[in-house]
């Protein structure tokens, strides 16, 4: 560090200084007995006075700087702060509101998924545990307790991450049921729809499902199918898609055709003509596609087609799985006239 000496002559007596760059005074007494110049230390009192008026200058300045700042900077005012804070209010009751809207709206859509949707493709509605799950067990809005106005801001925090909760569910159960619909559409066409012959006036049913008198044997059986008169050679049509399982000879029911339709559905077609198969075991089928001919084989006492619905093991009334060709008018004169009992042909 850079020093230098200063000389003071006061009353016969030199006073010497030293000077460094930090500009603090170090000073110095010549002693004439000892030739030296002997370092002078300030006492408490000057030391308080210096670091008093060292003091005084910051405040000074400071209340200086403050002043300018106060007049002459722009700052906003408190009313500035009140109104800005009375708008985010605003805001908040606001967007509040339009997301009580959008839970309603989201409520309707989650009762057509139900109601409707779900219905239609025989599937089970979503519970309500599963649509409304929140985020129970977690801290997320402890640091908005924290804050002004909180119970307003955990409220709206709380439904817009129900809304988002439920919209996730919704999508997920969307994508379901366009899964499901895709599967209703391919199990439609492997139900039984239409009639297995032509038929659109109806004249040729002949006898329908349940107990009747056996033309041959004379006794109460049960009718397992539908009975309809037709011409020899009449063309005979596949219900619904599917594979051929059986084109064989069968017992009573002469040369018969079997198609498995899939998803638990199976149809039979029995007493077809006696030449030739159109179909053969194995091969697939679509509804509406020839199978056979009519015919008069097997135990039959005239030309027609004996016609069965098989559902998982089980036969069923073939007057319920017509809904493709019948309209509700359709459907009662058919059953009205399966129902007087025709000419039974097996």
């Amino acid at each position: 560090m850079f020093y230098y000496i200063c000389r003071i002559k006061v009353g016969g007596i030199t006073l010497c200084f030293t000077c460094s760059y930090t500009m603090r005074k170090v000073y110095y007494i010549f002693n004439p007995d000892t030739r030296t110049y002997d370092r002078v230390f300030p006492n408490f009192a000057q030391k308080f006075l210096t670091n008093l008026r060292t003091f005084l200058l910051y405040i000074i300045f400071g209340g200086i700087s403050f002043l300018v700042f106060y007049l002459f900077i722009d700052k906003p005012s408190v009313e500035e702060f009140e109104n800005e804070n009375s708008q985010l209010l605003a805001q908040y009751n606001i967007l509040s509101k339009r997301l009580d809207n959008a839970l309603m709206v989201m409520r309707d859509i989650q009762q057509r998924d139900d109601n409707l949707y779900r219905v239609m493709l025989d599937a089970e509605p979503l519970s309500s545990t599963t649509r409304n799950a929140g985020y129970a067990g977690t801290n997320r809005y402890d640091e908005l307790l924290k804050m002004d106005n909180a119970e307003l801001l955990v409220e709206t925090t709380q439904k817009v991450d129900l809304l988002e909760k439920q919209l996730y569910m919704q999508i997920k159960s969307f994508d379901e049921i366009v899964a499901m619909d895709k599967d209703a559409q391919t199990r439609l066409r492997h139900i039984p729809a239409i009639q297995p012959i032509a038929n659109r006036d109806l004249k040729r049913t002949a006898s329908g499902y349940g107990y009747r008198v056996d033309p041959i044997y004379k006794v109460r059986k049960f009718h397992k199918g539908m009975d309809f008169s037709c011409d020899k050679r009449t063309p005979i049509y596949a219900t619904a898609d599917g594979v051929v399982e059986e084109a064989k000879w069968m017992s009573g029911y002469g040369y018969t055709v079997v198609i498995d339709h899939g998803y638990g559905y199976k149809t039979l077609y029995a007493h077809l003509f006696d030449k030739k198969f159109i179909v053969k075991k194995g091969q697939k089928v679509v509804r509406g596609e020839q199978i056979a001919l009519s015919g008069n084989s097997g135990k039959s006492s005239g030309p027609h087609l004996h016609y069965e619905v098989i559902v998982k093991g089980r036969n069923e009334n073939p007057i319920n799985y017509y809904f493709m060709d019948l309209d509700a008018d359709g459907y009662d004169q058919m059953l009205q006239m399966a129902e007087n009992h025709g000419k039974i042909y097996d």
